[in-house]
């Protein structure tokens, strides 16, 4: 999962990105609206979390010109604890939720892992794919209840099959929700990570649909499995 971080304080913006990082999320960073709004209109992200009081162009005139061109991304506002005017104008703006200053980062984490899920139509932090597990909430999977070690990059990508369970996912689409902008997106490494995620979940949850992408269901089941509690 892929996330913008627009926030102009430094020290706040470093701290939300490595506490973002550290729960498996691929975070890219802006430090005023105009470098926000640019890389909200050009790169796909699952979520991003907008400061209201931004140099260059203030965060509501960013989320006002995404929502304008049809970009529609869950986006997380910051706001002052005192300006409950500002509250009302994100989510006029088209805000999804928001979070006062100063904020605990643990809750800045809930509301982002709780608009994603939103957003891919689940309501539980926790998926299953017949015995294989994940919470996102605590970044672990399990297989038939034993822990299963996985790298960063393969959490990653176990992650967005899981939240698009019975969906056909593009090569594409996972190289541009798994890495930052600076990637080599030419590179083969979505094929190395699917390959070493098939050999750690063991049968064939990970199905290669030719010339489209990956699709993760259940062996022989012909819808998507449904994401459980």
């Amino acid at each position: 999962m892929r996330i913008l971080v627009v926030e102009d304080d430094r020290d706040l913006n470093r701290q939300l990105t490595a506490s973002l990082v550290e729960a498996g999320y691929v975070v890219d960073q802006a430090y005023d609206g105009e470098e926000g709004h640019f890389l909200g209109d050009t790169e796909p992200y699952d979520a991003v979390v907008l400061d209201i009081g931004l140099p260059e162009m203030d965060g509501i005139s960013v989320l006002e010109r995404w929502r304008s061109d049809g970009r529609g991304m869950p986006v997380l506002i910051l706001t002052a604890r005192d300006r409950w005017s500002d509250k009302v104008a994100g989510i006029d703006a088209g805000a999804d939720d928001y979070v006062a200053k100063p904020y605990h980062v643990e809750e800045v984490l809930a509301r982002v892992r709780a608009l994603i899920r939103r957003a891919a139509g689940h309501a539980s932090s926790e998926f299953q794919c017949g015995p294989i597990r994940l919470d996102s909430k605590a970044s672990k999977v399990s297989v038939d209840g034993q822990p299963l070690k996985l790298t960063s990059h393969e959490y990653r990508l176990l992650s967005y099959l899981m939240h698009h369970l019975g969906e056909v996912v593009s090569r594409t689409e996972l190289v541009e929700h798994m890495y930052d902008q600076d990637f080599d997106r030419d590179s083969n490494t979505i094929e190395v990570f699917v390959g070493r995620l098939r050999k750690k979940i063991g049968g064939d949850f990970i199905e290669t649909v030719r010339g489209l992408g990956y699709r993760m269901q259940e062996p022989g089941s012909g819808r998507s499995p449904a994401a459980k509690g």
